[in-house]
């Protein structure tokens, strides 16, 4: 049934948005091109707008911090390509904190991925896995790194100097202790307080109004309790593709879910991208893992990349999304085999989960000096 939100669809089209729109990569879930066509298209607007947005200079720093490692099925990270016999694999959520300033001179700061991990717990999927979980193994295959806040505070960034929450969809997420919401939540106990006051959340605005009458491939993975009291206000939609500030764009890569999108920076080692749509570097180049069955399968199948299929709402598109990140992001210093592709949930290795050690991992990406001293964590 519909869920019953505090804002309409007229609403979501009337929210003000933010960025320069990228006339070089138009939206493609609008086209009416067999996905052949628009698998050439988006390479094509890829290496067109690799040279476009190298020019707009780059972000004064990007931070990494982790969140939590947590099991999640190896079927779904890595498609049908593992012949893996662990049943899970292990992935780790981090946050990304990036620093730039206008040409007027105004700071900005970006939270790419600031989940609220104990919120988050209450999603579908997950809530029905730890309740399968006996408490003592949970403690064994979950590890929680810190907090956004915490992680905020090491970095001696306030709360209340955030400009926007991103994240490359809405999978997991629970926004109310982040913006607030208009009532009481009897699950909190509260009205919480905007954590966040001046940010606003850059969603996908089709994203935004799909979620209030949600398929049934998407409900195991969405929240949508969790927006009834969260004013539209909250939210700064966009369409499509666009660049936020200096080497900072945000890249709409439909598949994985239909309104998702993709950070891209542009660093000093040259280009990142980082989403969902892979658990690992390598699922970008499969024909340099050593996961077993992963490089064969792409050989045997013909495929360039291996989807995070935990949803497959539009899989040729998800496919298609995959190879635009792929053509947009530079290759590693560190192994050229493989690119500047950092999961937002990347492939991380486990002694409980054999078959599923990652060939490479990238763990952090960092970028300008350091604050204060303090390292990615």
């Amino acid at each position: 049934m519909p869920m019953h939100f505090p804002w309409g669809t007229g609403e979501v089209e009337d929210l003000p948005t933010v960025g320069t729109a990228v006339d070089t990569l138009p939206d493609p879930s609008r086209s009416d091109d067999p996905p052949g066509v628009r698998l050439r298209t988006a390479r094509a607007r890829a290496r067109a707008f690799r040279e476009e947005f190298a020019l707009t200079g780059a972000p004064d720093t990007i931070t990494t911090c982790d969140l939590v490692t947590l099991p999640y099925p190896t079927r779904f990270g890595l498609f049908r390509a593992s012949r893996a016999i662990a049943p899970f694999l292990s992935i780790t959520n981090r946050m990304l904190v990036i620093r730039w300033r206008e040409s007027d001179g105004r700071p900005r700061v970006l939270l790419f991925e600031p989940s609220d991990v104990e919120l988050g717990r209450s999603t579908p999927y997950f809530h029905d896995l730890r309740r399968k979980t006996p408490r003592g193994l949970e403690r064994l295959v979950v590890t929680e790194h810190g907090t956004v806040l915490g992680h905020l505070a090491r970095l001696g960034i306030r709360p209340a100097d955030v400009d926007y929450l991103m994240f490359d969809h809405l999978h997991t997420q629970d926004l109310r202790r982040w913006v607030g919401t208009r009532a009481h939540q009897d699950d909190l106990g509260a009205r919480p307080r905007a954590a966040f006051p001046h940010a606003k959340v850059i969603v996908q605005r089709d994203e935004l109004a799909a979620m209030a009458d949600l398929h049934p491939l998407q409900r195991p993975w969405y929240q949508p309790a969790a927006y009834r009291d969260v004013l539209p206000e909250a939210f700064a939609p966009i369409d499509g593709s666009v660049v936020l500030g200096p080497g900072v764009a945000v890249v709409k890569t439909p598949g994985h879910v239909f309104g998702n999108q993709s950070l891209v920076v542009n660093t000093s080692t040259g280009i990142w991208v980082s989403s969902e749509n892979a658990i690992a570097a390598e699922a970008l180049t499969p024909e340099h893992s050593r996961l077993p069955g992963v490089a064969g399968w792409a050989r045997q199948w013909q495929q360039e990349a291996v989807l995070n299929a935990n949803t497959v709402e539009t899989t040729a598109d998800q496919y298609n999304s995959l190879v635009l990140e792929k053509t947009l992001a530079d290759r590693s210093q560190r192994d050229p085999r493989f690119l500047q592709f950092f999961p937002s949930s990347e492939l991380t290795p486990a002694r409980t989960n054999p078959g599923t050690t990652p060939t490479f991992t990238h763990g952090h990406i960092t970028h300008g000096p350091t604050t204060h001293g303090v390292k990615p964590a």
